[in-house]
């Protein structure tokens, strides 16, 4: 059996029309492939950004386990699904985002294909020529193979507002266009954002980084079909975390984390089912292909194979996920911890003391902009920016009926059994995890412990505050 897997940058989960996306016509690829498998309506990435949510799904494992908190390599007896996958026979190879998807510097690839051989990621037909290249090569060798194909959409620029010299020829090939583009009418913002002018042309632009994306898709899929291996690959899709805006990408809200996971496994996975029951998480990935390749599992690993429930059996124990932010591109540290439910999800983050500044990728672009503007006359966006920047220490969303987090319930009375709950059961993963945070949540209310806790990340990420 074949493994692809094929990943999006920086996708929300709901930019999918076949998770409920109100704009028409984006993702006709993505769209068929749920068709021909089983999309899951509760899947999330451990944590939202990159290259940590890449290193999850290579490890197994949760960043603060593995190392991989930031943007960093890991040179440790930590296991790898691409080693555990070689020693079984399997061909490997990646297109797209390399640095970013090898937890190890010392592993390398049977073939490797970085950003400026592929159009800055942004060339659907550079991805296909490579995957079809590669699925023969594994067929002329009888070997079964392992494809990582990244594209780099829909992470910024978006189409319209990139480099003009990306789409001119030059030493390095070019990106293309998507093969369609939006307006701002044809758009929705999303609930998470104010509904301006400015918001509705960036969120155009984004969808037309998302149709390219879907573009990619078709492009290695088609590759897959045109090298006669389709019936015999498990292909997983997903998205590393949420859009690069304001309370999605790097965060732990749930549009950071939740994310488009469709699995097309032929003579296996029954055709259109939506799994609505089992939580799913990017520490999952590695037992899972393991399980399905037919290969041992190491010790260590935090996730759990979901083979039973993509051969539609019920699986106990998938009823809650536990995700975490670490450090930004820059990294600065801004720790985050979450633990979320069917119905409720809760937040700790013991960096907000009222004065340090969050700050992170979606800040660059047009929306906060917009945001900052309006804000001078609009005092619910002046709260929504002043709570986005400088946060609080816990916060208590009912995410089945506040997708969109609007309204914390941390001092709601009504909601102290729930919240009781959650955080004892954060408390008990961050035990059982050994989660360095463990000891500022439990003493939370102390300024005091939670400056010495942030003193302590800020210098282990060589970032003295200053």
């Amino acid at each position: 059996m074949n493994i692809l897997l094929i990943t999006a940058d920086d996708l929300n989960w709901n930019s999918v029309g076949a998770y409920g996306c109100e704009v028409e016509d984006v993702t006709p690829n993505l769209d068929r492939l749920a068709a021909e498998g089983v999309r899951f309506e509760h899947a999330h990435v451990t944590i939202s950004v990159c290259q940590p949510s890449r290193g999850a799904l290579a490890t197994g494992r949760y960043p603060h386990r593995s190392g991989i908190e930031g943007f960093e390599h890991i040179d440790s007896d930590v296991p790898l699904v691409t080693e555990r996958l070689r020693a079984g026979g399997y061909l490997c190879g990646i297109i797209g985002k390399v640095g970013h998807s090898s937890p190890k510097t010392a592993f390398e690839y049977e073939m490797s294909v970085d950003m400026d051989e592929l159009g800055h990621g942004r060339a659907p037909d550079i991805y296909h020529r490579h995957a079809r290249d590669f699925i023969e090569r594994a067929t002329r060798e009888g070997r079964p193979f392992y494809l990582m194909a990244n594209s780099h959409d829909p992470h910024r620029p978006f189409v319209g507002n990139d480099p003009t010299d990306w789409y001119e020829p030059g030493d390095v090939p070019a990106a293309v266009p998507p093969s369609r583009t939006y307006t701002a009418d044809e758009v929705t913002v999303p609930g998470f954002l104010p509904d301006l002018p400015e918001v509705k042309r960036e969120m155009a632009e984004y969808y037309g980084s998302v149709r390219r994306c879907d573009d990619t898709v078709g492009a290695v899929l088609r590759a897959l079909s045109e090298a006669g291996a389709e019936r015999d690959t498990l292909v997983m899709f997903l998205s590393d975390n949420g859009m690069a805006l304001p309370f999605a990408k790097t965060n732990c809200y749930l549009h950071s984390t939740r994310t488009p996971w469709i699995v097309r496994w032929p003579g296996v996975v029954d055709p259109g089912r939506v799994d609505s029951d089992h939580f799913v998480s990017g520490i999952d990935f590695m037992p899972t292909v393991l399980d399905a390749a037919g290969l041992p599992l190491p010790d260590g690993m935090d996730g759990a194979s979901f083979v039973p429930v993509l051969k539609g059996e019920r699986q106990e124990g998938r009823d809650v996920v536990f995700t975490q932010f670490h450090e930004n591109w820059a990294r600065n540290r801004f720790p985050m911890r979450c633990v979320r439910e069917r119905r409720f999800g809760y937040i700790f983050s013991p960096w907000s003391d009222g004065e340090r500044v969050f700050k992170n990728e979606s800040q660059s672009g047009r929306t906060f902009k917009a945001m900052r503007e309006a804000a001078k006359t609009d005092p619910a966006i002046a709260a929504r920016v002043e709570l986005f920047v400088r946060r609080v220490t816990e916060e208590l969303y009912d995410f089945e009926n506040d997708p969109d987090a609007r309204v914390n319930l941390v001092d709601d009375p009504r909601y102290s059994e729930d919240l009781d709950r959650l955080r004892a059961g954060l408390e008990e993963w961050m035990e059982r995890t050994g989660d360095p945070a463990l000891g500022a949540f439990r003493d939370r209310d102390s300024r005091e412990t939670l400056a010495g806790f942030m003193s302590e990340q800020e210098a282990r990420a060589g970032k003295p505050r200053g």
